[in-house]
């Protein structure tokens, strides 16, 4: 299998005075602190998608990250050695958790059967890293606002295809971070929100977006998933008024 981070090895604890930058200065995780180890206190997770999705891109510029597993090829050979690089850095940092949403790790095709099909097969193969790495799930969720389709929101989009795809993708997400042995499924409402009145009909989005939340937690009992339902609200990003301004308004 190839080496992504070739020279380097496991990161361990070397004390306050290392000057080491590959090194841990004051996380011990063995250490006990008020009846706990430092590990069971500080529950650290790797995110997927800044740490290998971002090409190294902004607004006024090109990508600029050059990595093997982002390479031009086949997809889905693309997300498997995206998935190797990932729990090869995971593993040296010795963070205990890393997270995803389903399009990070795998690609989202052209079409729902595709996702579908693409999604099943990138958990068998995150199933069978976490087995041999020892690796948990902290949490999984879905991206329903990278794609095009999300412009107008997920679950508060007007068109009610949109609206079902949406629903699919998370019930998938939410599947699969069952499988994984997930502690958490998080919501984001990246695209629920709006810029003016102007063109919204305020009552009908809160309504959908209330039932889309209601057929979420539906679903995690239907589906036996005892993992705790997390929002993660951001009051401004990225439309000026975000119907997750926070935990309270949810």
């Amino acid at each position: 299998m190839t080496e992504y981070f070739q020279g380097i090895t496991k990161i361990e604890f070397e004390g306050p005075e290392s000057d080491n930058p590959l090194a841990f200065r004051f996380y011990q995780p063995d250490q006990v602190v008020l009846g706990k180890t430092m590990k069971e206190h500080l529950r650290f997770a790797a995110c997927y998608w800044h740490n290998f999705c971002w090409p190294g891109a902004d607004v006024f510029g090109s990508p600029t990250f050059d990595r093997r597993w982002q390479q031009p090829s086949n997809p889905l050979e693309m997300a498997k050695a995206k998935a190797n690089a990932a729990f090869e850095f995971f593993s040296k940092l010795g963070v205990p958790y890393y997270c995803f949403h389903d399009t990070d790790v795998a690609p989202e095709g052209s079409s729902l059967f595709e996702y579908r099909n693409n999604f099943s097969e990138m958990v068998d193969i995150l199933e069978q890293k976490q087995e041999e790495t020892g690796l948990k799930l902290l949490w999984g969720t879905a991206n329903a606002f990278s794609n095009p389709r999300y412009m107008s929101g997920a679950a508060t989009n007007p068109n009610p295809e949109v609206f079902a795809y949406a629903a699919s993708q998370i019930s998938h997400a939410m599947e699969a971070t069952k499988r994984l042995g997930g502690e958490n499924y998080v919501l984001w409402g990246g695209r629920e929100g709006y810029e003016t009145l102007l063109n919204t009909d305020l009552r009908q989005e809160r309504q959908q977006l209330g039932r889309m939340l209601q057929m979420v937690v539906e679903h995690k009992h239907k589906i036996g998933f005892k993992g705790a339902i997390l929002i993660e609200p951001k009051p401004q990003e990225p439309t000026k008024h975000q119907y997750d301004y926070d935990v309270a308004t949810v």
